[in-house]
């Protein structure tokens, strides 16, 4: 069926991106985890904001349900892949002269990485949202959790069992892709994390001290994310929990976030997909 549009000029409104929500399978009271493409939903009346809004209309109000973002700044570091592409064809005193001026990670000030898209900056930036303190790896969160999901985030657990992405494991949230396929599903990290012998990596982050700021560099588990695609393939092959409707112009996918996770542990032991020459974080 084609998507239901309300407005002369075909725009979406925000009753009607929550009626679609509320088909996909999005419940009052549920943690939700966003991944979305604004530009693939197509127009909505009001932009992403009205997206967001939409959203916790599903989610039951922001006084029941908690929807969350990723809001990650891999360009705070020397050591991602990001960064060591950009500085492929740098002098020294280029790269001394950049690290010198990279300021520290702020959860109140600092925006999120562009490449994690518009929608995570709109969930970072709504009024009520906390942020979880890692200088690369943070979630924003909305609503009635939103300070349990994100108050835990170790400095060296990117993205593990000690991050907001394990205590939504924890409590049974939901991933709704908006247009987005399973090679941005970032609960997989926390699959990745269960194998035995993972590899460890040296990262490096500005953070704050005192009134300044200083770089820290420490040891943490080797983030990749290249085989999340086909992984992904494989787990929704068996996953039974998996609700699939249009949002808008673009495909949306409900995928219970333990199921998923719990799937692609068995997986990856079973075939072992890691990486461990291709890091991410």
């Amino acid at each position: 069926m084609p998507p239901r549009q309300d407005t002369a000029e075909n725009e979406l409104t925000r009753t009607a991106l929550a009626g679609q929500f509320t088909e996909l399978g999005v419940r009052p009271g549920a943690v939700l985890l966003v991944q979305a493409s604004l530009r693939r939903l197509g127009p909505v009346e009001g932009g992403g904001t009205t997206v967001v809004e939409a959203l916790l209309d599903a989610l039951g109000g922001p006084g029941r349900g908690t929807l969350v973002a990723y809001t990650a700044t891999p360009e705070n570091s020397d050591t991602s892949r990001l960064v060591r592409e950009m500085m492929k064809d740098w002098s020294p005193g280029e790269v001394d002269a950049w690290r010198a001026r990279m300021p520290a990670f702020d959860p109140y000030t600092t925006p999120c990485s562009p490449t994690m898209g518009r929608l995570s900056e709109l969930v970072r930036t709504h009024p009520g949202a906390v942020r979880s303190d890692h200088p690369q790896s943070s979630f924003a969160a909305v609503g009635a959790r939103a300070k349990d999901v994100t108050e835990l985030h170790e400095l060296t657990c990117h993205l593990g069992t000690a991050s907001p992405l394990g205590r939504m494991y924890e409590l049974g949230a939901d991933v709704l892709g908006i247009g987005v396929g399973m090679a941005r599903f970032t609960p997989f990290h926390l699959a990745d994390l269960q194998m035995p012998d993972i590899p460890v990596r040296h990262y490096g982050c500005v953070v704050r001290e005192g009134g300044g700021s200083r770089w820290v560099h420490f040891d943490g588990p080797l983030l990749d994310d290249l085989h999340f695609a086909e992984l992904g393939e494989e787990v929704l092959r068996t996953a039974v929990g998996v609700h699939r409707g249009r949002v808008g112009g673009a495909d949306g996918r409900l995928v219970p976030m333990r199921e998923a996770v719990d799937l692609a542990v068995g997986i990856l032991r079973r075939r072992r997909w890691l990486r461990p020459d291709l890091a991410t974080a």
